[in-house]
């Protein structure tokens, strides 16, 4: 049985009023010494708690898709096949146009289906992918924009966006909670924003722990996972545009911190950035690995990497956030960044809520169709 799915929350509700039923017809028939009796109706009632609270909790997960899977909330999953070292990149690479000192891996073609999620739109494709450079195996949710299929644009490559959701997070949040392709579909139709593919990628790789969508020895390669491996994907699969200028990555929460640290780190790979309520410092979030390493933590603190830079990147960045809840950390990202890295920084006021990175959407893809444009 599927955790989002509907079969389990309905078993979940029937739960509660069985438990209160089941407490109130045997409460006065419980037998033996006085001691057998208390502990007997105390079982009863924590019973009744654990089943109202189980089902709460469901009803908070389907609606945030915290956890996609059993696998994921119980901490079973096994997502990195191997650690191999992965090679550098030539600062001029591109996706699918790659320099990089490795020999290039050989072109994967993949099959996709349904992603078997009824808060899931149903023109959202999955695939299960065996990263050839990370050593990654994860899932990715790809869709497709209205004009993809026109036969007007039968030849046209398309410009693509990686979405990054947050700790813990699933590869469906963003198109199942924050509603990405439903909002942004009529959007593109009438031109205000530009035909992305849309493409979220599995980003909890180890159990109970955030890789921080970094590479990090002997653990896990998710900066290769999620720049490399994914990317050359969906070149291989769909007619993408592999210019740099053409590709953006955008996260909210803990992804917010992926999308900009990535971005600013490889600008051979993104020209824009979109990060809502995110952090600089790893360690904000208590589970990251790379927040506990001293000298990972420097290494991927998006102001550092603006610092070490041996020339600014080319790279957009939107960076939204409520005070205290990402707007300071924004503002040090501009602070540090010098031409022709761009970054714009607007106050929200809202709560750190899906609800809230959903209501951004239009305006933040509105803002990133102003840097790569409809053609």
């Amino acid at each position: 049985m599927e955790l989002t799915g509907t079969p389990f929350f309905l078993l979940t509700v029937i739960l509660v009023p069985v438990s209160i039923a089941v407490a109130l017809l045997f409460w006065g028939k419980v037998g033996g010494p006085q001691p057998v009796r208390y502990l007997t109706r105390i079982i009863m009632i924590m019973f009744c708690q654990v089943t109202a609270v189980l089902m709460v909790f469901v009803m908070v997960n389907n609606a945030n898709l915290i956890y996609g899977n059993w696998d994921d909330l119980l901490g079973t999953g096994d997502h990195v096949r191997a650690v191999p070292k992965v090679a550098p990149i030539d600062p001029a690479a591109v996706p699918g146009q790659s320099n990089d000192a490795a020999k290039e891996p050989p072109k994967v073609k993949q099959s996709f289906g349904g992603v078997n999620d009824p808060l899931v739109p149903g023109d959202v494709q999955k695939t299960e992918l065996k990263g050839q450079v990370s050593g990654v195996d994860g899932e990715v949710l790809v869709w497709l924009p209205p004009q993809y299929n026109d036969p007007a644009f039968k030849d046209k490559k398309f410009p693509v966006v990686e979405l990054i959701p947050g700790y813990p997070g699933s590869s469906s949040t963003w198109y199942g909670t924050l509603k990405v392709s439903e909002q942004l579909k009529p959007l593109m139709q009438q031109g205000k924003v530009a035909p992305f593919i849309l493409v979220s990628p599995r980003t909890k790789l180890l159990n109970n722990q955030d890789a921080g969508c970094t590479d990090i020895p002997g653990k896990v390669n998710a900066d290769a996972w999620v720049t490399r491996d994914v990317p050359q994907m969906v070149l291989d699969n769909f007619r993408a545009d592999p210019s740099a200028d053409r590709w953006a990555i955008a996260g909210y929460s803990a992804g917010a911190h992926c999308a900009a640290k990535l971005s600013l780190s490889h600008p051979n790979r993104y020209r824009a950035a979109i990060a809502m309520s995110g952090y600089n410092d790893p360690a904000r979030e208590p589970d990251s690995l790379v927040g506990k390493d001293a000298k990972l933590r420097e290494a991927n603190n998006p102001v550092n990497i603006l610092k070490a830079a041996p020339q600014p990147p080319k790279v957009a960045l939107l960076v939204s956030g409520s005070k205290g809840d990402g707007y300071e950390d924004g503002e040090a990202i501009r602070t540090a960044a010098k031409a022709p890295t761009t970054v714009q920084v607007e106050e929200g006021s809202g709560p750190h809520t899906t609800e809230q990175w959903k209501k951004m959407v239009p305006g933040a893809f509105e803002w990133l169709t102003s840097v790569i444009p409809v053609q």
